[in-house]
């Protein structure tokens, strides 16, 4: 799994408008800039935030990305806890240390 490389896409999608219009004009070409799995190309295509919230994403990164992606704050907080039942406990990053984020 690349976390780095997902959450450096979220934060040049989150801080760089012109990233962004390219990602919302042709995905690909953005998604061909970072070294991701095929589970992340998934998760970020989807958009599927629980699973991108399991996989690690910190969530300051993810809230932004999620409303990019046209999540309500609620439907934000409950694809999270969602994620954690249909894909398990956080596998990476932060989430993973601090118990993994068990339901």
């Amino acid at each position: 799994m690349s976390l780095y490389y997902v959450e450096k896409l979220i934060y040049q999608l989150n801080r760089d408008p012109s990233v962004r219009q390219r990602f919302l004009d042709d995905r690909d070409s953005v998604l061909a800039d970072y070294d991701l799995s095929e589970e992340e190309l998934v998760a970020i295509r989807s958009p599927d935030v629980g699973l991108l919230y399991v996989l690690g994403v910190n969530g300051q990164l993810l809230m932004h990305y999620a409303a990019l992606c046209k999540y309500e704050w609620n439907d934000y907080i409950q694809a999270m806890k969602d994620g954690l039942e249909q894909h398990g406990p956080v596998r990476a990053g932060l989430y993973a240390r601090t118990g993994g984020g068990a339901v």
